[in-house]
């Protein structure tokens, strides 16, 4: 697909690719209901930073509410998108010879006035994680409403940035282990699908 030689390419020049209307407009529509009742039902956690016994709770860290992708309870919008995803995968291994094997993902909700402060996706000691994306998950989102992925452009994370709006539908990925990123306060509830594509283990 023309679209994801287009991805390939941008990762290849820059590391990082931005996609709009990645996903159709009913499925990413589709999955923010199914995030909202998921939310209205009790069936969000809230997330934690760090792995094994190192993980916990940090509020000041981060502070959305998500619910793991299980292979067994998959939605037609779910494996809609993941599909997506696969053909994707399979674009970015043949043309760019990444060796991606799986994506682990999550819904993700970021009430109003949260966010995650700056950090990198492949944990310490870990090559695990390879390539991050995001999916967008919300209707009419404005400039106004915040919430922006703010996506650090130099390798301390520091001074060059780009800040990415959360339109609906649109897909950013980047490469987990080069960029620090941050998602901004929003002044509206913020949803998507976040995950890595992985190495095999």
């Amino acid at each position: 697909m023309i679209r994801n030689i287009a991805v390939a390419d941008a990762l290849a020049e820059a590391g990082w690719a931005r996609i709009p209307e990645f996903l159709p407009d009913a499925i990413w529509r589709a999955l923010g209901e199914e995030l909202r009742a998921c939310h209205a039902q009790g069936g969000l956690r809230a997330a934690g930073v760090g792995t094994g016994e190192r993980s916990r709770v940090a509020s000041d860290v981060r502070g959305d509410q998500i619910r793991w992708l299980e292979p067994t309870s998959r939605s037609v919008a779910q494996q809609h998108a993941l599909s997506c995803l696969e053909d994707l995968r399979q674009t970015l291994n043949r043309e760019l010879q990444l060796g991606l094997f799986e994506f682990e993902g999550h819904f993700a909700l970021y009430p109003p006035g949260v966010g995650y402060r700056r950090h990198q996706d492949q944990h310490q000691g870990s090559h695990a994680r390879v390539l991050s994306c995001v999916m967008y998950l919300n209707s009419g989102w404005k400039t106004e409403d915040e919430g922006q992925l703010r996506l650090y452009l130099d390798q301390a994370g520091r001074a060059d940035c780009r800040e990415l709006v959360p339109e609906g539908g649109s897909l950013v990925c980047f490469l987990s282990d080069r960029f620090w990123h941050e998602v901004l306060p929003a002044r509206r509830e913020r949803l998507s699908i976040s995950g890595w594509f992985r190495h095999r283990s």
